[in-house]
């Protein structure tokens, strides 16, 4: 077997654009400045690959999101529960969105000298000649598969029996993963691999990686890793002891899949930055910088852990913020300075994300996709939809009318309008902190209604059990250790006022939301910025691109 290429999914891209200005401080760490460097910021380029599209930005230093271009890419289901797409769909669709970006900006491409990826924690199969190779169980790979599906997604859920497997054995490594791997991580999934697909198709598999490292490799052709993608999907240890738990590899028959490597931390610079031919795929000159990149969710947290509200809620303590990132899925994550080990949380993680600090990542698993199904099959929605309903728009709506009712029934709070309906949200299982893929949801209270204003209640009471679901994981990353003051929200979620305050309610905390929504893109920017050497550090990029945010307080008298 050849050499596996470790990674995860890069979804963004980050260009990034010089422009002189007057010298400004910058800061070697979270709130010290180091001063005399003169820094010339730059617009930053970043592709970030999502479940359901590619978006690519142009950001300035100060971290304002300039321009955004959108492709979509596309996804196939053969059965229950098997989520696969292509790379080369998904490498065409940056290449399209950073063409569009840059002609939309018109700005000159030869200003641009950094990029930044990130993506979702997919596997991608290449042969021993880097071809894309199916994963598809019904092509025996004699078939003409245009284009050929060669990503397992991170939603795929076939490796049950795989993880459970590995589980039974409890390594010394699962530690790391809140003492259970996920269905969702890769080595459940290379071993469903080695299983199922017939032995020519493993004989011929040459590179496993993970879809933002993929990316990086396309740009650069480096087969360097990021220590993000490696660690938190790979059970790769970077706290010192850096290297794989070979005794657990060779226990569940997948030592052959492993080869030394060389894994940077996010924002260092991947091999000689892009090449002739991929600059010209994408626009752009050769040799720009690439940054090592980052898993979707963490480039997220990157972007909101540096923001501060305009006023002061005294969070110089950056280990004091919890970052959500809700999107199809959520993610909940925490650094801290001392590893925290929380049951049924993957983590602690070290410089995944900010060096030396370690990180925790609780998670929901498809919630804006709930949301969205449990709208469109609800009776009324069905009776009034049209054809690409804009489901945003929807839920607009829907909160009118639990405004509307509120008004008409004079209840102390909306909240209590789904006092007798109640919804248990796992419907695709549960990540954390039960860590148990087979839960089932559940919805206690219905009633043979199929009007709007059911509609609303159902809407309003699925929030409220994810609002509950998450203080359940901040819970058990309390009861380790961690404390929080604050919670920071980026994502599709974070523009749905409802779930914000809702949030904000159950948790009894202040949800910031910045100024700048697009936290993944700038995540991104950051490491472009960082690889192409307008910054120091990442957490010099912070300090100067974060940003300011506006703050939901919690209101009194709407907790269940």
């Amino acid at each position: 077997m050849a050499e596996m290429t470790i990674g995860r999914t890069s979804d963004n891209f980050a260009i990034h654009l010089p422009e002189l200005v007057d010298p400004v401080t910058e800061s070697d760490d979270f709130g010290r400045a180091n001063e005399g460097l003169l820094f010339i910021p730059t617009l930053q380029g970043r592709i970030d690959v999502g479940t359901q599209s590619v978006r690519c930005a142009l950001v300035d230093s100060s971290g304002i999101v300039k321009t955004v271009a959108i492709r979509p890419i596309q996804t196939w289901s053969p059965s229950d529960n098997l989520y696969q797409q292509s790379s080369e769909n998904i490498w065409q669709a940056c290449c399209a969105s950073c063409k569009d970006v840059i002609s939309s900006s018109e700005i000159d491409k030869s200003l641009i000298d950094g990029i930044g990826f990130d993506a979702t924690c997919s596997l991608v199969v290449l042969d021993k000649h880097f071809n894309p190779l199916s994963v598809n169980l019904k092509n025996d790979n004699d078939e003409i598969e245009r284009p050929v599906q060669d990503v397992i997604m991170w939603m795929d859920h076939r490796a049950a029996t795989q993880a459970h497997f590995i589980n039974a054995k409890n390594y010394d490594s699962l530690k790391s993963v809140g003492g259970k791997i996920s269905l969702e991580m890769q080595p459940p999934k290379l071993l469903w691999l080695k299983e199922n697909m017939p032995k020519k198709w493993w004989q011929n598999a040459g590179y496993f990686m993970d879809l933002p490292d993929y990316l990086t490799w396309r740009a650069t052709k480096s087969l360097t890793r990021s220590l993000c993608s490696v660690t938190c999907k790979w059970l790769f240890s970077g706290d010192g002891n850096l290297g794989w738990d070979k005794f657990m590899w060779k226990q569940i028959g997948l030592q052959d899949v492993l080869q030394d490597t060389l894994v940077l931390e996010p924002g260092k610079a991947c091999g000689s930055g892009l090449t002739s031919e991929s600059a010209q795929e994408l626009g752009l000159k050769a040799e720009v910088a690439v940054g090592a990149s980052l898993i979707d969710a963490y480039a997220g947290a990157l972007g909101l852990l540096a923001c501060n509200p305009a006023i002061d809620l005294h969070l110089q303590d950056v280990s004091s913020k919890l970052a959500i990132i809700c999107g199809t899925s959520t993610c909940h994550i925490a650094i801290s300075q001392i590893a925290k080990f929380v049951p049924g949380v993957w983590g602690p993680y070290f410089s995944v994300l900010i060096p030396k600090f370690w990180t925790n990542e609780g998670g929901q698993s498809v919630t804006g996709k709930l949301l969205d199904y449990i709208i469109t099959s609800h009776p009324s929605f069905i009776r009034r939809s049209k054809p690409d309903q804009d489901l945003n728009l929807v839920y607009k709506e829907l909160h009118q009318h639990l405004l509307a009712m509120h008004r008409e029934e004079k209840n102390a709070n909306v909240a209590h309008l789904a006092d007798q309906l109640h919804v248990y949200p796992d419907f695709h299982g549960n990540r954390s902190p039960l860590a148990d893929s087979s839960l089932k949801g559940m919805v206690c209270g219905l009633t043979l209604n199929s009007s709007i204003r059911d509609l609303a209640i159902y809407y309003l009471a699925t929030i409220q059990a994810l609002a509950y679901s998450t203080k359940q994981i901040i819970g058990a990353m309390e009861t380790a250790g961690h404390s929080f003051r604050c919670i920071l929200m980026c994502g599709g979620l974070a523009k749905n006022d409802l779930y914000v305050t809702t949030h904000a309610d159950v948790m009894g905390l202040p949800v910031i939301r910045p100024n700048e929504p697009e936290s993944v893109l700038l995540g991104s920017a950051m490491l472009g910025a960082v690889a192409a050497g307008e910054f120091t550090s990442l957490e010099n990029a912070m300090n100067r691109m974060g940003g300011e945010g506006h703050v939901t307080f919690p209101q009194e008298n709407t907790r269940l």
